[in-house]
């Protein structure tokens, strides 16, 4: 049995997509399907045995132009992969259909998906509700309705290959200040205030971020913390949250990723979309006015003047939420 999982989103997506991955994965391979903002964390997915990528016109962000092209180009990747069976996982405000499309072209024979919209024959198996659970779930039932169970023992957790060690010594905390979507991220000054009280109250304080984020890295952490931005891959990034007492971040692909490996999570969640959805799938603290007025927004820019459902988080709670999760240091 070979079996496509498609999500093509970026890294946090998949990292939520790894339970049912696991599920596939428990009856023959598992090819993955996602974009290119995701592969590094199909890279690192128990049970995957080779990542195909494609950066979909109606999911990527910002949107790529349509190519014909293109897309007879993923037909053909699909039709070559030789797949018994596809599941299609997609967020709520995602149809599957296009894709769905795309794979009976390229002559998968049962395609498996959740649709609110009517699918004709491009779907074998239908879910057709949408239930208000965490995404790993909703995306687990997906592989459960294709006839794929978790093997035993398996919980259910997200969980990754095991990382590299980091070359790190002593207990640290992690900041991770970015986020693809501004509206997701705390402010950098906020951020920086943090990195200092955590700093006094006895934590050491590694501040984390992607080659594009080293600027802010280097502000935020300033002479209080250890400025790791852009020097670290997603796998040695993943080495680095495993061996944290505990994470400081947003709602971003880095906090499923601790999530992954088994660290607490302080979430600084902005209401833009549910958290009972997407908040970290492990043991977490969340911070931020889930009723703000942005909630349910999905927006990427914050709507709202002054940021409020997180600006209006103080660096004196982020101490006392990782304390909660770690203990206080003597």
């Amino acid at each position: 049995m070979r079996t496509l999982v498609a999500r093509l989103d970026g890294d946090g997506d998949v990292l939520l997509a790894g339970p049912a991955v696991r599920a596939a994965a428990a009856a023959g391979e598992v090819v993955l399907l996602c974009g290119p903002s995701g592969a590094q964390a199909g890279e690192l997915l128990p049970g995957v045995t080779r990542v195909l990528r494609w950066e979909c016109p109606w999911i990527a962000w910002p949107a790529p132009p349509t190519r014909p092209a293109e897309v007879e180009a993923v037909v053909r990747m699909i039709r070559d992969a030789r797949v018994d069976v596809a599941l299609l996982l997609t967020s709520f405000h995602q149809s599957p259909l296009p894709l769905a499309l795309l794979t009976r072209l390229a002559g998968v024979p049962r395609v498996v998906a959740r649709s609110v919209d009517y699918p004709g024959s491009l779907l074998d198996v239908r879910l057709r509700d949408d239930p208000d659970v965490p995404e790993a779930e909703r995306a687990l039932e997906v592989a459960r309705a294709a006839g794929f169970e978790l093997p035993p023992g398996d919980d259910g957790r997200l969980a990754v290959r095991t990382p590299p060690e980091p070359d790190l010594t002593g207990p640290y905390v992690v900041v991770h200040p970015g986020a693809t979507a501004p509206a997701r991220t705390w402010s950098p000054d906020r951020c920086a205030a943090a990195v200092v009280a955590l700093a006094r109250a006895g934590h050491r304080v590694v501040v984390t971020g992607g080659p594009g984020e080293t600027d802010l890295t280097a502000r935020v952490a300033g002479t209080a913390g250890l400025d790791l931005g852009g020097r670290t891959t997603f796998a040695e990034l993943a080495g680095v949250l495993a061996h944290a007492d505990a994470v400081v971040v947003g709602n971003t692909g880095p906090a499923h990723l601790a999530a992954a490996v088994g660290t607490p999570v302080v979430s600084l969640f902005a209401p833009v979309v549910p958290a009972r959805r997407w908040a970290p799938h492990g043991r977490h603290v969340l911070l931020g006015d889930q009723h703000a007025p942005c909630r349910d927004s999905r927006a990427r820019d914050c709507p709202v003047p002054g940021h409020p459902c997180l600006d209006r988080v103080t660096p004196a709670e982020v101490v006392a939420a990782v304390d909660r999760l770690v203990g206080v240091r003597a």
